[in-house]
Formats: structure tokens, sequence, C-alpha cells
């Protein structure tokens, strides 16, 4: 998997290492890039950002930032093996990585954040809208600064404007390491609460299908109504029955 330190240096926002960290706390010292005038200034962090439930009849769209000093990146790297896109991990292998990631976010070597938007305002925003505003409160809630941070993204997620330094990688989920361990720690967030709304709704199986268009979640849907945490917009081919109240 790629080292973005080395990877993103003939891109725009690439650069090299420059300092050694003082602590295991963010340093805010390290990474380098050209301007368009041909100065330099620091992004001494990196994040990666990613998410989970975009395509689920039910339940909100996950997004995670992770961040932590472009310095430590090597370190990181060797503290969590075997992170690759949570795709291709089961789930004992997934919570495995998650837990490694909160050992080194109480360590203050990393900090992350996952932020949830609901299927309410995927139904009324749109989508595109609700993967970019949890993108944008992940990566406030994870700490990432503006004008210290590239921030990598997966796929088609866009970070506000305000990150200045932001690039979208396709499948990056699959090439950089941060975006994989932020895609992983997102998996295991959004089917937590899945599994609870399993709980809350046992008829329904969320803790299976995590609410996805299975045959048995079409089935109940079909059988008992839909409840609101289900995103109406993409049931209108499966049914036309009044929202379920709770």
């Amino acid at each position: 998997m790629n080292n973005p330190v080395r990877s993103l240096n003939k891109q725009a926002t690439a650069v090299s290492v420059k300092d050694k960290p003082h602590s295991s706390r963010r340093s805010w010292q390290g990474r380098e890039r050209s301007t368009s005038n041909g100065a330099s200034n620091y992004l001494p962090s990196i994040a990666g950002v990613d998410e989970v439930g975009r395509g689920p009849l039910a339940g909100p769209i996950a997004v995670c930032a992770v961040v932590y000093d472009t310095i430590l990146h090597e370190e990181i790297v060797a503290a969590i093996p075997g992170v690759r896109d949570s795709k291709q991990l089961p789930m004992h292998k997934r919570e495995v990585i998650a837990e490694l990631a909160r050992n080194l976010s109480e360590e203050g070597k990393i900090s992350y954040a996952v932020a949830f938007v609901s299927a309410g305002v995927i139904d009324t925003r749109g989508l595109t809208y609700a993967a970019w505003l949890a993108t944008k409160r992940a990566l406030v809630r994870a700490g990432a600064r503006p004008d210290a941070t590239l921030i990598l993204l997966d796929g088609g997620l866009r970070a506000p404007k305000t990150f200045t330094a932001q690039k979208t990688i396709i499948r990056g989920d699959q090439t950089q390491f941060i975006i994989s361990l932020a895609s992983v720690i997102a998996k295991v967030a959004r089917d937590k609460k899945m599994r609870r709304f399993g709980e809350k709704f046992p008829e329904y199986g969320f803790e299976n299908h995590k609410g996805y268009g299975t045959d048995a979640h079409r089935c109940a849907i079909k059988k008992h109504g839909i409840l609101p945490i289900h995103r109406k917009s993409f049931l209108k081919n499966i049914i036309k029955k009044k929202r379920r109240t709770v």
C-alpha cells in the first residue's frame, strides 16, 4: 500500500518530510508543499477520509477522518498491520484494527472521528450533500486544520473548500493506508449502530444486513412497513405504505 509521503511527491500538494517529531503528540512540523508563486509552506499533518453506507436502504451514511503527523506515518503503519479496504476484511479483523486505532488515539499519536448523517437528510438534501456534510463534521471533530493538513479522500468525496490542500483518489481505500484505516473505522462504527437498530427493531434484521437491500430486508419492509431510519427516496420501487411510527 502506498506511502502518501512518497507517492504524492510529484503532485501539486506533495512534498517532503523535513523535521523529526519532538514527541508522540502532533507536532505541526514536517510536510512541505510548493505554492503557485513558488513559495513554500508546511503541511505537518495528513488526513485520510472515507465513507461507508452509501448504498443501503436504511441507516445513516458514515464518514471517518483519520489525522496524524506526516512524520509518524511509518510508525502508524507498523503499529496497525493488515490494514486494507474494509470490504476486503472479515468483521473480526476490522474490529482488531479499530481497537489498535483506539489505542493509538489514547496515546495521542492519531486522532479520528466518525460522523453520521441520517436518512432524513439523505432524503431531503441528497446523498452527495450528506456525504459532504459528514466529511466536514468528521474533519472538524478529528482536529484537521485547514492550514496545516493534507486531506486525502476516497472516490467522489470532497472536503470543504477551506481545506485547500485536498486530493480525491479513485480507489484510494485500496492504495492509501490512511484512507483504508478510515474505511475500517467507519465500517466498524456504522455496523455497531446498525446492530443497535437491530435490537430496537428485531423484525427487520438490521444486525445481519446492516440496512442493505437484501431479500430479507425487502421482505421485512413489505411486511412491517417503513421506519424513520429508512431512506424513503431509495424505496419508491419497493413499497408505497405509510412510514411506520416509532
